[in-house]
């Protein structure tokens, strides 16, 4: 199996999913990566961070680079030649294991794009009381870094936080415990499955685009200390 990788929290736990199962072994983390800005797409985490990450986890890890600004014609035609090569690779893929929840349009984007490659789209946390996914997230030990928050959702004073109990006692009510509707996004950095943290350290919290915060993750091995947040319009919309 493939699995749809941002680095956060619901594809981690979806990965868990898959390892629990046992049925299926993952062969690949598939992450949009944007140029120039060297971040995943969306959270902004820094790609020497993602990699990091993939390594600790020890799955391999294939990057998307797509555009600033990027449309879906991009997005979609990249999409489908990483898909194809990595199908090249592993004939034996049936599909790909996406950690979405509840929203329908994004679940039938996805089921209608993989389908175009004969695959299917697996969605192993789908209709799982979302409370209850971020509170087991938090007991199992998995650790994360709240990297991007959506001003129109939550204040500034969220970004950068530890995604823990104190940070879900302090959620307003209107706000998915698990981020599902934007509000916010995680980079996930120590747990059961990884075989050591993914070193980083806290920096900078800046707003892009006039309405999201994102906190800048170090990576302390590069000392690269770009501006905070390469997360793009395309990314926001379906990687």
């Amino acid at each position: 199996m493939i699995v749809a990788w941002s680095g956060g929290k619901d594809c981690t736990l979806a990965l868990r999913e898959l390892a629990l199962g046992g049925e299926y072994t993952p062969v690949a983390l598939l992450t949009t990566v944007t140029s120039g800005y060297e971040r995943i797409s969306m959270h902004g985490v820094r790609r020497s961070l993602l990699e990091a990450q993939a390594a600790s986890l020890g799955v391999p890890l294939r990057e998307v680079e797509i555009s600033p600004r990027a449309g879906n014609d991009e997005y979609e035609s990249k999409m489908d030649a990483a898909l194809s090569a990595l199908r090249s690779a592993h004939p034996a893929i049936a599909g790909v294991v996406f950690g979405d929840l509840f929203l329908e349009d994004i679940r039938a984007y996805r089921e209608s794009m993989l389908a175009r490659a004969n695959l299917r789209a697996i969605f192993p946390l789908w209709r799982r009381d979302t409370r209850e996914l971020a509170t087991r997230f938090i007991e199992l030990g998995f650790r994360a870094a709240v990297v991007c928050v959506d001003s129109l959702a939550l204040d500034r004073s969220f970004a950068g936080r530890e995604y823990d109990a104190s940070f879900m006692a302090d959620l307003p009510n209107v706000v998915d415990p698990c981020g599902e509707n934007g509000e916010f996004h995680t980079f996930v950095y120590d747990g059961p499955l990884f075989a050591n943290p993914v070193v980083h350290a806290r920096g900078e919290v800046v707003l892009r685009d006039e309405r999201f915060f994102f906190a800048d993750l170090l990576d302390p091995a590069t000392s690269r200390r770009g501006a905070a947040g390469g997360a793009e319009a395309a990314g926001r919309r379906r990687s």
